[in-house]
């Protein structure tokens, strides 16, 4: 079993772990109605995308 022969210090263990953050999710808002959402996703509010309805067939009511 391997064992560390000298202790890490705090400047060392900091510089390892300056990777293991989780980044803000960003928010970017709906062209369409308004409301907050991930970015590059379908607004599962009114179903738009880049000003376009993506509801296709029986879903937007073509039937």
């Amino acid at each position: 079993m391997a064992v560390p022969k000298k202790k890490t210090s705090k400047s060392k263990r900091g510089m390892r772990r300056s990777h293991d953050f989780d980044t803000p999710v960003t928010v970017a808002f709906c062209d369409n109605c308004g409301r907050a959402i991930m970015q590059h996703n379908i607004c599962k509010f009114c179903n738009t995308y880049n000003g376009r309805n993506t509801k296709t067939g029986n879903q937007a009511g073509l039937v």
